[in-house]
């Protein structure tokens, strides 16, 4: 399938969201369209992987028997139910029934049966709690069927999820269920949805055009980024991982094998489930990634809060869109933190480095973190001036990327990324000014292909370019008390053009000779014609 089929099957969903969404909000809607096409995608996958396990047992229907095959089987073979159930919770980790499959659904959708609701409340909490070691637990808890949104009696509810499945159903019956197809449709739909929500889009969705450019430069070598990419990235993390985009881009960057393991962290519930879909639709094994629910900012994450060095997690790779200047607690207990220990707690009005510090805690010897952050980090003074200027110090800080305003549904001002390494061999740092590199639009501006490629390539090979990119020299940047404020060092205004007075005189010399000369003529053709002349 072509990306041009992709993204039709995105807008042709986004269409039928748009249709039936009513006076409902968008964020609500939202959860209920992409779980009914995450269900179609874990139903196809089940019984693909179904039809290979019973070979030639599996059933062959007619055209018009709208019965699941499955569910043909299921009635013939019931003293076989148990083990071919243990059998696929082996091999896919999880089990639907086939009154639950998305085919059996959108037939009784189609049919506007009165159980729909009930029967697939059912299907929710089965897969949630009959999964292998209950991988799948929780996953549409934030789907609430109930909702008085939906309808005010049962039955109200039950028809308008008819409807929406029904739409659904024939929407995306003529494209393919393969893994990519539908998980960019998905990621369509969330980038649609975050555009019509606005504000709160910000809690979980980092526009793609960032996203591509924080995963360019984390997979590019972290010692000799010019020599190109590493073959392979053992652990990846983003403790703020929202809908899981930025971590699904690191990894498309180095194809399906080039990751070990994925790890994410969403302090939102909703998000969280948004995050772990977004993985399994994209084909990352459930085994293959590790998000939890909990609060990056209090490490409320056992494999992160481990005490012991050896046992640490070290990541080749951290990737971070955290909520700008967030107000956060900062309390004793935190300030003896092994991740702010050495450099200090970040000021309660904004958590900023907090959030920087957690992850870089994480980052091993040969990786590169980068991070989006308000532009605020780069100069205001205090606590984040200390921190600021021990990162500096350390040399950890490798490049200050600065953007364009509005490049966000959340808020309009300019942000930075800061690149970060444990170990780096240049003793300076790049600083590279991209704010008036962009296209500008109604709502929003954007990066176009070229101006995430100029980025990468200045970044990449450490390029100078007047009123773009400088590498400054530590001395410098210590001279102007360890602030990084991008402008001061790469500024973008053009130089006034020198004017030579003394041409400007000739020129105006001449021009006043030429005006009496004509005059003059004028003044001659004017008196043959017996008229009075110009003085």
């Amino acid at each position: 399938m072509t990306k041009h089929d992709q993204k039709e099957l995105g807008k042709t969903l986004w269409a039928i969201a748009d249709q039936l969404r009513g006076a409902m909000n968008a964020d609500d809607f939202r959860d209920y369209m992409l779980s009914f096409l995450f269900l179609r995608y874990l139903s196809d996958n089940y019984e693909a992987s179904a039809k290979k396990e019973l070979g030639s047992d599996y059933p062959k229907l007619a055209a018009d028997d709208k019965r699941a095959p499955l569910a043909v089987w299921y009635e013939q073979n019931a003293e076989d139910v148990p083990a071919f159930e243990k059998q696929m919770r082996r091999k896919v980790h999880y089990v639907i029934e086939p009154q639950h499959l998305w085919s059996s659904i959108a037939e009784l959708a189609r049919t506007q049966h009165d159980d729909l609701l009930l029967t697939l409340q059912a299907g929710f909490k089965y897969i949630e709690n009959k999964s292998f070691e209950n991988s799948f637990q929780g996953l549409f808890s934030e789907i609430n069927l109930d909702s008085e949104k939906l309808g005010k009696k049962y039955a109200d509810r039950n028809a308008k999820l008819c409807t929406i499945i029904t739409k659904i159903a024939e929407g995306i019956a003529d494209f393919s269920s393969d893994s990519d197809v539908l998980g960019d449709a998905y990621e369509y739909l969330i980038g649609q949805f975050a555009a019509g929500s606005g504000k709160k889009a910000g809690e979980f969705y980092t526009p793609q055009q960032l996203s591509l450019i924080l995963s360019d430069i984390v997979t590019l070598d972290s010692q000799e980024p010019a020599t190109g990419k590493k073959k392979k990235l053992n652990k990846v993390l983003d403790f703020a991982c929202g809908s899981g985009s930025l971590l699904l881009n690191v990894r498309k960057q180095l194809g399906s094998h080039g990751i070990g393991k994925i790890y994410g962290q969403e302090k939102n519930i909703t998000t969280y489930n948004l995050a772990r879909m977004n993985m399994l639709l994209h084909g990352v094994k459930d085994s293959e990634f590790e998000i939890h629910h909990g609060d990056s900012l209090l490490n409320d994450w056992d494999l992160l809060n481990e005490m012991n060095p050896s046992k640490k997690l070290e990541c080749d790779a951290v990737v971070a869109n955290p909520p700008f200047s967030y107000r956060w607690e900062p309390t004793d207990a935190l300030g003896e933190d092994f991740r702010f220990k050495s450099y200090g707690l970040a000021p309660k009005s904004a958590a900023d480095f907090a959030f920087l510090l957690h992850g870089f805690h994480f980052l091993g010897d040969e990786g590169t973190m980068a991070i989006i952050l308000p532009h605020g980090v780069l100069f205001r003074g205090g606590a984040e001036a200390r921190i600021r200027s021990k990162l500096l110090k350390d040399n950890h800080i490798d490049t200050v990327i600065g953007l364009p305003a509005n490049l966000f549904f959340s808020t309009g001002i300019p942000v930075c990324i800061l690149v970060l390494k444990k170990c780096k061999k240049p003793d300076d740092v790049l600083m590279i000014n991209a704010s008036e590199h962009f296209e500008k639009g109604k709502r929003q501006n954007s990066l176009l292909p070229e101006h995430i490629e100029k980025i990468i390539d200045t970044y990449q090979y450490r390029k100078e370019e007047k009123r773009y990119s400088r590498r400054v020299s530590m001395e410098e940047i210590e001279k102007n008390d360890f602030n990084l404020n991008i402008s001061r060092y790469v500024s973008t205004a053009k130089p006034e053009k020198q004017i030579n007075l003394l041409a400007v005189n000739t020129e105006l010399k001449e021009l006043e000779k030429n005006i009496i000369s004509a005059t003059a003529k004028h003044n001659g053709f004017l008196e043959e014609l017996g008229l009075p002349t110009i003085p």
